[in-house]
């Protein structure tokens, strides 16, 4: 097994049926002058509905009458957004959603990978959304939900879309979403499980439980074929023996499209 970067700027889109990601913002962190000081933000994802378009939307808020997973289901409808990033990025995540054709009214579900403010930084942005932030779910208005989210427990959102319990970076509450049946297969939205492709040397300073973490890292490397980290460009997770060069799932899928073109695989 290997990885390699996605190359291209944002947005990069990777198709999907039932539903397509697109990477809004690439996450970054960058070291700054002196002290150990650290310059960064979160990446922001967005997961679409195939059968979601601007003119489906009518505005209503999930209402939460079957329970948890009635309403997560019904609120995965809609967009989902994958973090928020921080305020400081409020305008670049805006532009990044109308660049997609979607309003904050239309997002009905936000998921914060963990509660860190760069990741969590623009929920303002959303009062009609149902939130799910690190394992705390609610819907418009402050009503809580219990559920059943655990590390063998995934919360199912609909066909190929989960949420799963991620444990390690920020504690035993972060969480990561999966979902399946995109171009280039199974896509994992990590939040900071993964800080970066390659970061071998480097996640374990910043992790609360880097026990739980090596084993979440090891969950999705195992069920991912791309990745998108909390901070770097997503990548390709390249499991050698199982893709030949003439057949295999990974060199028969389509290429995610970036913008108008197509990037550079490396």
């Amino acid at each position: 097994m290997r990885t390699e970067p996605l190359r291209g700027a944002s947005p990069l889109l990777v198709p999907g049926d039932p539903y397509s990601v697109v990477v809004l913002l690439q996450g970054y962190a960058e070291p700054e002058g002196v002290d150990d000081a650290v310059r960064a933000d979160g990446s922001v994802t967005l997961v679409l509905p195939q059968t979601w378009g601007p003119a489906s939307s009518h505005g209503e808020s999930p209402r939460g009458g079957g329970g948890a997973e009635a309403a997560l289901e019904e609120a995965a409808r809609g967009p989902i957004l994958v973090d928020t990033g921080g305020p400081w990025a409020r305008e670049a995540l805006l532009g990044a959603l109308a660049g997609q054709g979607v309003a904050p009214g239309d997002v009905t579900l936000v998921v914060g990978t963990h509660g860190h403010s760069d990741h969590i930084g623009n929920l303002g942005l959303f009062p009609g959304a149902a939130l799910l932030v690190s394992h705390d779910f609610c819907l418009p208005g402050g009503r809580y939900l219990p559920h059943g989210l655990g590390e063998g427990s995934p919360l199912s959102l609909g066909p190929g879309l989960e949420v799963w319990a991620t444990p390690g970076h920020g504690g035993q509450r972060d969480v990561s979403v999966v979902v399946a049946g995109t171009a280039l297969g199974t896509v994992v939205v990590a939040g900071d499980v993964f800080e970066r492709d390659g970061d071998e040397d480097s996640w374990q300073a910043l992790s609360e439980d880097p026990t739980a973490q090596e084993r979440s890292r090891k969950r999705v490397l195992v069920a991912a074929d791309v990745v998108v980290p909390g901070h770097g460009p997503p990548f390709r997770v390249l499991r050698e023996a199982s893709q030949p060069e003439t057949e295999g799932e990974g060199n028969s899928q389509q290429e995610p499209v970036v913008g108008d073109e197509e990037p550079s695989l490396h």
